[in-house]
């Protein structure tokens, strides 16, 4: 029995990378079709098959102007790849054959669970409907919030770029429709003094990167935040801390020339956006090094399990820390919010530091070397990508495509998530029956 349920549990991994890989591909040669470009010229496939990559896995990075290049077929069908990618294309399939009165099967019902990382397979499809619902509402009260103040700037055509940029916010896209107006690759640096609109994207990037099963406690519970589970007060301690000290950080250190409410502005926004939601309201290259090492750093941790954000994960972070503080106080096992962390969550947090410190440092030297461009600055590209953030230097749409490739497969990487990937490449089979003797080793 033991061997059957893995087997089901590697296929499902399995499943999971194929539903991306699936999508990513028809997003591809939408894309590719003259309907989609303003110009209503063919796409080459390279550009195409980055864009709905960066879509799918909710990056942002881009080598087209969506708004200058992409017609309004094109904007829609890289909003619908947006939606997909960040509520999972296991989630969306499910969701559909639910709605269409279709029984949900034992399998599909773990590739949900594994989806979503739910911690158990019972009531999971009541709760994708859940987490359906609340999207679905947030993304409409985020649109209803901007919408005067995109009408006001651009008339009718205000209505399209309200639901856009909320639903990208939502999802911790960073697609855009800023570039007819303030130029192209501009991003939102046009309203970065706007409160009405800085603040409902703030709301609706944090909002959609707390993770799913957060959602959970908070309908359960409201504001009695000692009935959480562990990982949501984990999860909100984290993302506040993540929040604040960036924050304070940017207003002090780096917008001290600026008016005070273009000042608040952009050091809450700089400190939210970096959390795999791609927008930015500033050229990062005006900022200090430290500003910007702060900001590789929140990149590569991104958002919360079960969420639409990408990253390493504020409860891999938090797991880390918890199990060096314990190490310090020499404590057997980690603990939070007084209770006991498994061991299996702490090696997991280690393994999942290392794949990402491995790809971004790897990848930034391997484009380093190919492009001739500064270490520092590709690393900023490729922990922007592995944490499917979709910030930018300025340097991903001159990159040749060797450097393009590897961009991409970090944003695979980064949004099916690096264990999924192991899981489904590596077929482990049977129990574990014996071990190796201990012998001692020094660390630190």
């Amino acid at each position: 029995m033991k061997e059957r349920h893995k087997g089901e549990k590697m296929s499902s991994f399995r499943i999971i990378i194929c539903g991306f890989l699936g999508v990513i591909l028809v997003g591809s040669f939408l894309l590719m079709l003259p309907i989609s470009s303003q110009s209503g010229q063919w796409t080459s496939f390279e550009h195409t098959l980055f864009t709905s990559t960066s879509a799918v896995c909710v990056t942002g990075l881009i080598v087209k102007d969506t708004a200058t290049y992409w017609s309004y077929f094109g904007q829609a069908v890289i909003l619908l790849l947006i939606q997909i990618g960040g509520l999972g294309v296991i989630s969306v399939t499910v969701f559909i054959a639910n709605v269409s009165g279709r029984k949900i099967s034992l399998l599909q019902r773990s590739m949900l669970q594994d989806s979503i990382s739910a911690h158990q397979i019972g009531g999971i499809v009541h709760m994708t409907s859940f987490v359906f619902k609340v999207a679905f509402l947030t993304e409409l009260a985020g649109a209803l919030v901007m919408l005067p103040w995109f009408c006001k700037e651009f008339g009718a055509s205000g209505i399209w770029m309200a639901f856009f940029h909320s639903i990208s916010a939502f999802c911790n896209a960073g697609f855009d429709l800023m570039g007819s107006r303030s130029g192209q690759f501009s991003s939102l640096s046009h309203f970065a003094a706007h409160p009405g609109i800085i603040i409902p994207i703030c709301f609706l990037i944090v909002f959609g990167g707390i993770g799913f099963l957060t959602w959970e406690d908070m309908k359960l519970h409201g504001f009695r935040l000692k009935r959480y589970k562990m990982q949501s007060k984990a999860i909100l301690v984290t993302s506040a801390v993540l929040i604040v000290l960036p924050a304070i950080l940017f207003f002090f250190n780096d917008f001290t020339s600026y008016p005070m409410k273009e000042r608040l502005c952009l050091a809450l926004f700089q400190a939210v956006t970096p959390r795999t939601a791609g927008f930015n309201t500033t050229d990062f290259m005006t900022m200090t090094g430290t500003a910007r090492t702060v900001i590789i750093v929140l990149m590569l941790i991104g958002g919360s399990p079960g969420s639409t954000a990408g990253g390493l994960k504020t409860t891999t972070v938090a797991v880390l820390f918890a199990n060096m503080t314990s190490v310090v106080r020499k404590k057997k096992s980690a603990e939070m919010f007084g209770r006991r962390i498994e061991d299996g969550a702490v090696r997991t947090a280690g393994a999942l530091l290392m794949m990402y410190l491995f790809l971004a440092i790897g990848g930034a030297g391997v484009i380093s070397l190919l492009e001739g461009a500064p270490v520092t600055t590709c690393l900023f590209e490729t922990t922007s990508a592995v944490g499917t953030v979709g910030l930018s230097l300025g340097m991903t749409p001159s990159l040749g495509l060797v450097s393009h490739i590897i961009l991409m497969l970090m944003m695979f990487f980064g949004r099916v998530g690096g264990l999924t990937i192991l899981f489904a490449a590596i077929s482990t089979k049977g129990v574990e029956v014996s071990q190796y003797p201990v012998e001692k080793i020094n660390v630190g």
